[in-house]
């Protein structure tokens, strides 16, 4: 287990580590309401696809747990799932995590207290699920590293991710436990930089030899130090296989692919959404035009600059390798085999 928990569960309060502030600083955020815990999803104080599932899921217990017997049961609910649901479009982790509360409370006919328990063990499931699944991740996945593996990383899929170990950056860190003398460079990954703060600060915490390096260098690196694979994570997968991640997935994909460096994705099941088409489907958030302007306090383009700052963007399945999950390694044709991944589970 790491150091540090990115998420945690108090009972009646969920205490989220946030990550708007590392490496500088380390802070935690304890949240009473869905309404805060929508927030720190919005504002990205917690971030990683399966740890928003996580935190979504206690929001609607901190949601129920603020309810009296004389409330309007299932309006009071279906607000807070509407609330959570609006808070970050791209990540299908948020939907299956609440769909999941959803089957329980829909419709619940037994007292408000037992509601109240039974929602609380599901979202302590979700997050109990989330770390065994990760490590059964690594697992499958660190086959495919071989011994003094050098690796390119793209954003953060680590603890700070999930609830603990992470998927690719977990592969990762499997790989550097067992010995297999590792070394990682980290796409620093603009605009919130999640590379080079918290995939630096994670591998820092947990001594794995790594190396930061700007978005645009990852043609040179490839080419200078002959890179042995890509690791990225993943946001949403299409039933084919196309895959939303954090914008500069594709141009790394397309560099990897001209490089013969194998690309593989790594999510866990919940990831892939097989009601989804392809990637034209996939809904991608824009975030706010400061993002781009501003690096940290300081502003570094004019404020009367147009932008465009969407948040994912979408790696076509013919430029993926492999999609490396809980249940095994799937291999193209990703539109057969993910299904059939499905069908055999």
């Amino acid at each position: 287990m790491s150091t540090f928990r990115s998420i945690e569960w108090k009972k009646d309060k969920l205490v989220l580590l946030d990550q708007r502030y590392l490496p500088e600083k380390t802070l935690y955020l304890e949240l009473k309401t869905v309404d805060e815990v929508a927030r720190a999803i919005k504002e990205m104080t917690v971030r990683g696809a399966p740890a928003i599932g996580v935190a979504a899921a206690y929001g609607m217990v901190l949601c129920v747990q603020k309810l009296s017997k004389n409330d309007d049961l299932i309006r009071e609910l279906q607000k807070a799932d509407d609330l959570l649901r609006a808070s970050r479009p791209t990540a299908v982790n948020l939907f299956w995590a609440l769909d999941r509360m959803k089957k329980i409370w829909q419709g619940f006919n037994g007292s408000l207290e037992d509601l109240k328990m039974i929602l609380e063990k599901e979202a302590v499931d979700i997050e109990r699920e989330d770390v065994e699944i990760n490590k059964q991740i690594a697992k499958n996945g660190v086959e495919l590293v071989p011994f003094g593996a050098k690796i390119i990383h793209h954003c953060n899929t680590g603890s700070l991710a999930t609830v603990d170990y992470g998927t690719a950056l977990g592969v990762i860190r499997y790989a550097h436990e067992i010995g297999k003398k590792i070394h990682v460079f980290l796409d620093e990954t603009r605009p919130r930089l999640q590379g080079a703060r918290l995939s630096a600060w994670e591998m820092k915490e947990l001594g794995i030899p790594h190396t930061i390096i700007v978005d645009g260098a990852s043609g040179l690196v490839m080419k200078k130090f002959k890179i042995d694979l890509a690791l990225v994570g993943a946001d949403r997968i299409a039933a084919n296989g196309d895959t939303a991640n954090k914008i500069g997935t594709y141009n790394l994909a397309i560099v990897a692919k001209y490089h013969n460096v194998p690309l593989y994705v790594v999510a866990p099941t919940s990831t892939i959404d097989l009601k989804t088409p392809a990637g034209q489907d996939i809904p991608i958030e824009e975030r706010r035009a400061d993002e781009i302007r501003c690096v940290g306090n300081s502003q570094v383009a004019p404020q009367e600059s147009p932008v465009f700052n969407p948040a994912f963007d979408v790696t076509p399945a013919e430029l993926i390798s492999g999609i490396i999950t809980e249940k095994g390694i799937v291999y193209p044709p990703f539109k057969e085999n993910l299904r059939r991944l499905f069908e055999s589970a």
